[in-house]
C-alpha cells in the first residue's frame, strides 16, 4: 500500500464517491420522471467506499451539468429498485419522502413521489391541483400524458437541494401560500438544463450569480386562470414540470441584471440569456426544447422561458 498522501478531493468528487458507494453493485436505469418529499422522514445513508466502475452511473445520476443532487422516483419505479428498500426500508417504496445518501453537506437525494391516482376530484388533501389536459380530452402526444406522480413539498423539506443552485421551493406554483403540503411536478432534465445555462453564461464571460425561477410548475387550475389571447396556453409545458421562466440576478434587487452592460435592463439582456440556452441545446441535443423571450412589464423585468419538451420551439425577439 502506497504511503503517498492522497490529493484533497473536491466537493463534487466527494459527492460522487458518496453516491457511488451507496449504489455499489446495483444497476439503476434512467430516472426521468417527477418526485416527492418529506424531510421530517428523511433517512440518511453514510458514505461508502466507491469503485471506479460506477463512475458512468454517477455521470448519469449527476446529469450533463454534474450538478444534480436528486432523482425523482414514481412508486412503480422505486419498487423496481431493491437497493432503496435495503438502504432505507419499506417506507422508501410505500411512503412519499426524501431519502438522502451521504452526509448533510453533500447528500444525494432519492425522492419518492405520491402516485397520480392520489389526486381525487382535482385535489390531494387540501391542495388544489385541478385537471390536466389529457384528463379532459384525447392525449395530443406522449409528451402531454398525465404525470406519473407528484413531489410532496412540506414546510420542512422545501429547502431540499435538487441541484447545486436550486431547491424544491424554487419550482412551486405561486398560490395557496398557507396550504401544506404542496404538490409539484418536476423533471430532472429541466433542472440540469438550467444549471448548464448558468455554466454557459460564465463561459460567455457574463457574470451570473443565480437564475431566479419566476414561474416553474403551474398546477392546471392555476394555469387555467391565465389562458386566453396573449396569455398562457392551455397545454402549457409548465404543467408538466419541464418548463421554467427565468432571469439572472446578480445583485440585491430581484430583477433581471444588465447582462450586456449597456447601462439598462431590457429584452437585449433577455437575448443574452436566450443565447446561452441556445448554446446549451447545441452542445446537448437531448435537452432540446422551447426558448422564448418576454419583455418587461410593470410587474416584472424581462425574462426567458426555457423548457425541455424534446422538440425545438422559439418565440419572441430571438
Amino acid at each position: 500500500m502506497s504511503s503517498r498522501r492522497r490529493p484533497q478531493q473536491s466537493r463534487r468528487t466527494r459527492l460522487a464517491l458518496t453516491v457511488a458507494g451507496a449504489l455499489a453493485c446495483v444497476a439503476l436505469t434512467a430516472f426521468v420522471r417527477p418526485g416527492v418529499a418529506d424531510l421530517a422522514a428523511t433517512r440518511t445513508v453514510a458514505p461508502a467506499a466507491a469503485a471506479s466502475p460506477h463512475m458512468p452511473l454517477l455521470d448519469s445520476l449527476l446529469g450533463r451539468s454534474r450538478k444534480l443532487r436528486a432523482r425523482f422516483l414514481s412508486p412503480a419505479r422505486a419498487a423496481g429498485i431493491p437497493l432503496l428498500r435495503e438502504l432505507f426500508g419499506d417506507s422508501a417504496i410505500s411512503r412519499a419522502g426524501v431519502y438522502a445518501a451521504g452526509d448533510s453537506a453533500g447528500a444525494f437525494h432519492f425522492i419518492t413521489m405520491r402516485p397520480f391516482a392520489d389526486k381525487v376530484q382535482g385535489r390531494i388533501g387540501g391542495y388544489r391541483i385541478g385537471f390536466f389536459p389529457s384528463e379532459k380530452r384525447a392525449v395530443r402526444s406522449a409528451a402531454y400524458r398525465n404525470p406519473d406522480g407528484f413531489l410532496e413539498v412540506t414546510a420542512l423539506n422545501q429547502d431540499t437541494p435538487i441541484s447545486e443552485h436550486f431547491r424544491l421551493r424554487d419550482f412551486l406554483t405561486h398560490d395557496q401560500a398557507m396550504v401544506w403540503p404542496k404538490y409539484l411536478v418536476l423533471r430532472e432534465p429541466l433542472v440540469d438544463k438550467l444549471e448548464l445555462v448558468l455554466d454557459q453564461l460564465r463561459t460567455m464571460g457574463i457574470p451570473a450569480n443565480r437564475l431566479r425561477v419566476m414561474s416553474g410548475f403551474r398546477t392546471p387550475q392555476y394555469n387555467e386562470q391565465g389562458v386566453g389571447a396573449g396569455g398562457r396556453v392551455q397545454d402549457s409545458r409548465h404543467q408538466y414540470g419541464d418548463a421554467a421562466d427565468v432571469y439572472v440576478v446578480n445583485g440585491d434587487r430581484d430583477w433581471m441584471s444588465d447582462l450586456n452592460h449597456d447601462g439598462r435592463v431590457d429584452t437585449r439582456d433577455a437575448k443574452v440569456l436566450a443565447q446561452a440556452a441556445e448554446n446549451v441545446e447545441r452542445e446537448h441535443p437531448d435537452l432540446t426544447g422551447g426558448v422564448g423571450i418576454y419583455k418587461a412589464t410593470s410587474a416584472h423585468g424581462p425574462f426567458v422561458h426555457i423548457d425541455v419538451r424534446g422538440t425545438r420551439a422559439r418565440w419572441g425577439a430571438m
